[in-house]
């Protein structure tokens, strides 16, 4: 099966109308019916229910466009990895949330360094959420994430759990308070993972979500490492004794052969065990 095929295809899919879809895809309609045709022929089912004022997708249209945008993302990221393979002097692309390394980057890029397989690295600091997006569209090779995140197409390792804390302004009533729990902040231990997503995506980086936190906009659920690591004058760090632990996780693509990426993978994994024999001993 081709990729154009398939990118007329989901075109179609979106926007549920041929001659919408043709002008998105710069061809008139005619070939583009014949090409959902022959798609149809070749795979032996109806992807789509067409009336005189409808387009509407089967079940077997329904499956297609979602095994289809896997597919195309996928040949797009192949390419890019390609491009970049390619350069004159290639790196290893890790994406990092800044703050988001429970302070192992420099030991796992140090470790990393010493492993015969390694290349040049370069760190990509990017926003919360943006890890896998950049994995599966080939914009990095490698990622350091926490939970929540899509681990769709990726294969990933826990390098690190640590407990989580609230960030609290001072004046906030729960602020007196030594430890909490999630009801104390409204919360079931199911809603935890929803409530950690919406509040990391109010700010850009920790510093500004740290400021909202100190102008009582919101409390934020965040690794107890970072309650060491960036004390604030108007914020109070609390332990949430139910909250789920934060988990640091090393992720790449699945379909990765790099040797790069699997030394990065190694030494984050040996660096988070080193890690963990410190804190136990």
């Amino acid at each position: 099966m081709e990729s154009r095929p398939l990118r007329y295809f989901v075109a179609v899919a979106e926007e549920l109308n041929f001659a919408r879809a043709a002008e998105r895809l710069g061809i008139s309609s005619p070939p583009l019916s014949r090409a959902i045709r022959q798609l149809e022929t070749e795979l032996g089912a109806v992807l789509f229910e067409r009336t005189t004022h409808s387009v509407a997708l089967t079940p077997a249209g329904e499956v297609l466009l979602v095994e289809a945008r896997f597919a195309l993302a996928a040949l797009e990221a192949a390419g890019r990895r390609a491009r970049r393979a390619a350069a004159p002097e290639p790196k290893l692309a890790l994406a990092v949330k800044a703050d988001g390394d429970a302070g192992l980057l420099e030991a796992i890029l140090a470790r990393y360094a010493s492993d015969p397989a390694a290349v040049p690295v370069a760190v990509r600091l990017c926003a919360w959420h943006e890890q896998s997006r950049l994995l599966c569209r080939g914009e990095a090779d490698v990622a350091l994430v926490y939970e929540p995140y899509d681990r769709t197409g990726l294969d990933t390792e826990d390098l690190a759990a640590e407990p989580r804390v609230a960030a609290l302004a001072v004046r906030h009533p729960l602020a007196a308070r030594a430890t909490l729990c999630l009801a104390d902040l409204g919360l079931r231990p199911d809603e935890a993972h929803r409530y950690i997503d919406e509040v990391r995506g109010r700010g850009q980086d920790l510093a500004q979500l740290l400021t909202m936190v100190g102008l009582g906009e919101v409390v934020a659920l965040l690794p107890a490492s970072v309650a060491d690591r960036y004390p604030r004058p108007g914020v109070v760090y609390r332990p949430v004794l139910d909250a789920p632990p934060a988990v640091l996780a090393v992720a790449w693509p699945q379909q990765s052969r790099s040797t790069a990426t699997a030394a990065l993978v190694r030494a984050a994994v040996a660096v988070a065990e080193d890690a963990r024999e410190r804190q136990a001993g």
